[in-house]
């Protein structure tokens, strides 16, 4: 049996949540608030991705962020959301 990385397809950002439609049909839905920069970014700053690669992840140039499908799958927020607020 071999793996096939899953793979994005479109991307929807709301105030609340991240949506990643997966090319086997699958849709993630994480909160938004696992990631600051998307979180605190604009509505169209939110819009304006590319996905990486043959969609193993997404950058969002505006704010500099990286998500990999990979690391949604797994359920792990962005390190800075770990991180204490100072």
């Amino acid at each position: 049996m071999f793996n096939i990385a899953p793979k994005a397809m479109s991307v929807v950002c709301s105030d609340d949540e991240l949506r990643v439609s997966l090319a086997d049909g699958r849709t993630l839905t994480v909160p938004l608030a696992w990631f600051p920069r998307l979180a605190h970014a604009s509505s169209g700053e939110r819009a304006d991705y590319e996905l990486m690669g043959d969609g193993e992840g997404i950058h969002w140039p505006l704010v500099d962020e990286d998500i990999s499908v990979a690391g949604l799958l797994a359920g792990q927020p962005s390190v800075e959301a770990k991180s204490p607020i100072v």
